[in-house]
């Protein structure tokens, strides 16, 4: 895998995929970017709710599950000392679905977290906290 991240000016990056996507990071105003993209801290965070989200979607979808909506809603920590590295994140899951058996959406969560994705449980190895929570709601067609 690889990319290439390139400084465009003040706090600004745009970094390009080995896929050929591209994504702009900023910074805040106060510290030299004009806040016109995520932070890359905010990247890491969203990569690993991609990829955690990404495992539970398709563990349902092998096990016949009707999701209709998800999201994993995330909370992180940084420490105040440089380096800010992560100390803890919970990531809830919320799960739409038709008849979603609950016993599914939990071993799903869990394997994520515990056995497939690899952006949690290297974040894991590396020490930090990582929480994880669910709710299933029942789609209500209108």
């Amino acid at each position: 895998m690889k990319t290439t991240v390139k400084w465009t000016d003040g706090a600004m990056f745009v970094g390009e995929s080995g896929s050929g996507h591209s994504v702009v990071m900023d910074g805040p105003e106060d510290l030299g970017g004009r806040n016109l993209g995520p932070r890359p801290m905010e990247m890491l965070l969203l990569g690993t709710g991609g990829c955690s989200v990404y495992d539970v979607l398709s563990m349902l979808k092998k096990s016949r599950q009707q999701v209709v909506d998800c999201k994993v809603e995330m909370e992180a920590e940084r420490a105040d000392a440089v380096p800010a590295v992560f100390t803890r994140i919970n990531m809830h899951f919320v799960l739409t679905g038709v008849g979603l058996k609950e016993s599914h959406v939990k071993r799903a969560v869990e394997l994520s977290a515990e056995k497939y994705c690899s952006a949690s449980i290297m974040l894991c190895a590396a020490g930090v906290e990582m929480t994880h929570s669910y709710e299933v709601v029942e789609f209500a067609s209108g």
